[in-house]
C-alpha cells in the first residue's frame, strides 16, 4: 500500500484531481507506430490531440476512423459511449493499458476533458516544444471523472486595459487544460469600449480610447499613459471559433445602465444631462448613468444587443448592472415622467424596469440576461441570472429559493485582482460556492463559480498572470472535483508539479514566496 502511494505521488499529478482514480503497475508507450482512432464527431479533438504529441514528441500518429478499426495494440481510442450511464454530460472515463488508451464519454465534451486528464499523465517536460523524442511512457490508470459544477468559469475585464488576441487566445489554452468551461468578458465599461458595434461607430472612434489613467483613487493626476483598443466582430467570431473547440463558452458583459461613461461620451444624448463626457481616467462608481426615462436609451441597447447576439453563440449576455447611482435619475424631468406614468415607489423601481425590458428582449431572441447582484428585486423577471459577489446576500438567497440560478463570485475569495496577501491562496481553494445556509434541495440552482480579474491596476500581461495564477488553479479544482476529495496539502503537491508545466509556456505566475507565506496558515486544513 505504502509503495503505491509513492507510485502516485511520482507518477501520477492531476489538477483538477479525478472523482476516482487507480493506479496500476504496467505504463503504456507511445512511438511512431501509435495510431489513434476516433469517429467524426471528434475529429477535432483528435487533431488537438495529434497536434499536441507533434509538438511535444515528434511524432505524427495517424487518425483513423474507429469503425475501421482493426489493430488492438499501441492505440489511442476516442469513443462516444452511451453506456456511460455514472457520467455526466462532461464526464468521461480514461482506461491506460499497456496495449493502449481509450478515453470514452457521453459527448465530445467528456472526450475533450479526458484528452486534458491524458497529457497530464505525461512528465511536465512534455510541454517543452522546442525538445523532441521525450520518454513516452504514461502509467496505466482507471480514471472515472466528472465536474461537480457546471458553471467553472473565469472573468477578463478588458474595459480597463486591452490586452488582445493573443492574450485571450493564452487564457483560453489554459483554461481549457484546466476544464474551465466560461470565460466571462467584461468588455465594456466607464473607461473604455472595446467591441465593435457597427450601428454605434463613435463608440469605438470615442469610446476606446482615453488620455491615461489617475495614478491613485486619491489623486486626479494622470500618468500619462495612453489606453485604447478594440476588438472588431471578426476577432471577435476568430476567438469564439477558437473557444469552441476548447469546449469554452464565452459570455460578453455589455454594462448597462451604470458603468456606461466610454458610452456616453459617445454618445451624450443618452444621459439625462446632454454632457459632454470623456471616457473616464478614474476608477470606482460614476455619478453620470444611462437616462432611462427617454426611449432613445432602449432603442439604443437594443441595437446593441441585436449586434452582440449575433457574435456571440452564447444563450447568456451579462448585462452588468452594479453600482448603479440613482441621483441622476431624482432630478431628471423624463426619468420622473416615467416613475409617474408607471407609478413607480422608488428610482431603484426604474432600474428592475431597464433589466425586465432587456431581460425581455433577450428572451424574445432565445437569449437569457444575467447580472450582478443589485439587480435582485421582488419585480424582477424570473428567467434572469443572477451574479454574486457582495453584499445584499439574503436577497441572493431568497433568489435561489423561489427556484432561480446564481452564479458565485464571491469577492474575498474568487476576486484575483487582490495581491495574494490579502487574498491568499488557501483562502481561494477553501472557498464553497454552496452556502452553509441554504437546504440540500437548492443546491442545484447553484450554477458554479467564476473567478474574476478586474483590471484598474493591471496594465499589462505580466500582472494578469501574477494575479490570475495560481488561484485559478485553485479554482478550477473547486468547480471541478468532489467536495470530499479537496484537501489543500494534496492540492499543494500536485501544483508544484502543475507549476513546472507552465515554466515551459512561460506564464508570469507568483512564486511560492508570495503565495505560500500566507498559507502555511493552512496546513491543517483539509
Amino acid at each position: 500500500m505504502k509503495r503505491n502511494e509513492i507510485m502516485s505521488d511520482i507518477k501520477v499529478s492531476i489538477i483538477p484531481e479525478p472523482v476516482k482514480i487507480i493506479l496500476e503497475k504496467e505504463n503504456f508507450t507511445f512511438n511512431e507506430k501509435t495510431v489513434i482512432f476516433t469517429d467524426l464527431r471528434l475529429k477535432k479533438i483528435a487533431e488537438l490531440l495529434k497536434k499536441f504529441l507533434a509538438q511535444a514528441t515528434g511524432l505524427n500518429p495517424e487518425i483513423e476512423d474507429l469503425t475501421q478499426i482493426e489493430k488492438k495494440n499501441n492505440v489511442v481510442i476516442l469513443g462516444i459511449s452511451d453506456n456511460e450511464k455514472n457520467l455526466n454530460h462532461e464526464g468521461y472515463n480514461l482506461k491506460v493499458s499497456r496495449d493502449g488508451i481509450n478515453i470514452s464519454a457521453l459527448t465530445p465534451n467528456g472526450i475533450f476533458y479526458g484528452v486534458q486528464t491524458l497529457r497530464q499523465l505525461f512528465p511536465p517536460k512534455i510541454e517543452d516544444f522546442s525538445q523532441k523524442n521525450l520518454e513516452l511512457s504514461i502509467p496505466c490508470v482507471k480514471i472515472e471523472d466528472f465536474p461537480r459544477f457546471p458553471w467553472r468559469g473565469f472573468m477578463l475585464d478588458e474595459a480597463r486595459h486591452f490586452f488582445g488576441k493573443d492574450v485571450v487566445k493564452k487564457i483560453l489554452d489554459l483554461m481549457a487544460f484546466l476544464k474551465l468551461n466560461i470565460f466571462h468578458w467584461h468588455l465594456t465599461d466607464d473607461q473604455g469600449w472595446r467591441i465593435e458595434i457597427k450601428k454605434y461607430p463613435l463608440l469605438t472612434e470615442i469610446g476606446s480610447k482615453r488620455k491615461g489613467t489617475y495614478l491613485t483613487r486619491r489623486t486626479k493626476k494622470l500618468d500619462g499613459i495612453p489606453v485604447s483598443g478594440f476588438y472588431s466582430q471578426e476577432d471577435l467570431r476568430e476567438i469564439i471559433s477558437y473557444a469552441n473547440e476548447r469546449f469554452i463558452s464565452i459570455i460578453p458583459e455589455i454594462d448597462m445602465p451604470g458603468h456606461t461613461t466610454a458610452a456616453l461620451a459617445s454618445y451624450p444624448e443618452l444621459s439625462c444631462t446632454g454632457g459632454p463626457f470623456d471616457v473616464s481616467p478614474s476608477f470606482g462608481i460614476h455619478k453620470d448613468v444611462f437616462c432611462l426615462g427617454k426611449e432613445k436609451t432602449y432603442d439604443f441597447a437594443q441595437d446593441i444587443f441585436d449586434e452582440v447576439m449575433k457574435i456571440f453563440p452564447s444563450e447568456i449576455i451579462h448585462t452588468g448592472g452594479d453600482e448603479v447611482p440613482k441621483r441622476r435619475w431624482k432630478k431628471c424631468i423624463d426619468c420622473q415622467k416615467l416613475i409617474q406614468k408607471e407609478g413607480f415607489e422608488t428610482e431603484k423601481d426604474l432600474q428592475t424596469y431597464f433589466t425586465n425590458r432587456i431581460a425581455d428582449y433577450l428572451l424574445a431572441h432565445n437569449h437569457r440576461l444575467m447580472g450582478w447582484n443589485e439587480i435582485l428585486d421582488e419585480n424582477l423577471t424570473k428567467n434572469a441570472i443572477c451574479h454574486y459577489w457582495t453584499h445584499n446576500f439574503d436577497k441572493v438567497l431568497k433568489h435561489i429559493r423561489r427556484g432561480r440560478n446564481v452564479v458565485m463570485s464571491e469577492m474575498s475569495a474568487l476576486y484575483l485582482n487582490y495581491p495574494y496577501n490579502l487574498l491568499p491562496l488557501h483562502k481561494t481553494y477553501m472557498y464553497d460556492p454552496i452556502p452553509i445556509e441554504l437546504d440540500q434541495k437548492f443546491y442545484e440552482h447553484i450554477l458554479g463559480l467564476e473567478a474574476c480579474l478586474w483590471t484598474e491596476y493591471i496594465p499589462n500581461k505580466k500582472g494578469l498572470e501574477w494575479h490570475t495564477f495560481p488561484r485559478l488553479i485553485a479554482v478550477a479544482e473547486i468547480g471541478w472535483t468532489p467536495k470530499k476529495k479537496r484537501n489543500f496539502q494534496s492540492f499543494l503537491k500536485r501544483l508544484d508539479y502543475f507549476l513546472k508545466r507552465l515554466d515551459f509556456h512561460e506564464i508570469n505566475y507568483a512564486p511560492k514566496d508570495d503565495f505560500e507565506k500566507e498559507d502555511i496558515k493552512s496546513k491543517n486544513n483539509k
